[in-house]
């Protein structure tokens, strides 16, 4: 199930799973998990450096299907509440963590160089709501498409952790 809204500086998506509270936020947090699913589809996580605290950077990268192109960002955790509230920061970087202009990245004008990203969620006895917002986020970026893939590849990377 899921719904999703955008506003001209936000996209915002908001979904249920079939999943414990702990296990989503665990596919948020935990590296392992998050290269599972995160991107669009087709797209791979070779790199999660994620520090779960308050301050510390994450460095991703994500690669396209073929592995031609990486794009890399770098972000800052600034608020994390276990199970309930994580909050980050986001803005294109290079492979070593430095931040570069969007436009470097083909961003079209306008596109943020540093965007927020804010994961609430809601225990719904055994069942989770996830309500996701990137803020800062051009709505016509096509980044709510984006996260609606890497959402159906969480649901399907949740199927296989409970069946294991």
């Amino acid at each position: 199930m899921s719904d999703s809204a955008n506003s001209n500086d936000a996209v915002v998506i908001e979904r249920v799973f079939d999943a414990p509270v702990n296990l989503i936020w665990q596919m948020w947090t935990k590296p392992e998990y998050f290269k599972q699913w995160y991107g669009p589809k087709g797209f791979t996580i070779p790199v999660a450096d994620m520090e779960l605290r308050v301050g510390a950077q994450r460095l991703i990268c994500m690669a396209s299907p073929d592995g031609s192109m990486k794009m890399w960002t770098i972000g800052e955790y600034t608020e994390i509440v276990p199970g309930k509230r994580l909050v980050y920061t986001e803005s294109p970087a290079d492979e070593n963590g430095n931040v570069v202009s969007p436009s470097s990245m083909g961003m079209p004008e306008g596109y943020p160089t540093t965007t927020e990203v804010t994961v609430l969620l809601e225990d719904l006895g055994g069942r989770t709501k996830m309500v996701m917002t990137h803020a800062g986020m051009p709505a016509n970026s096509g980044a709510g498409g984006g996260w609606m893939q890497a959402f159906d590849k969480l649901a399907d990377h949740i199927e296989s952790v409970l069946r294991d």
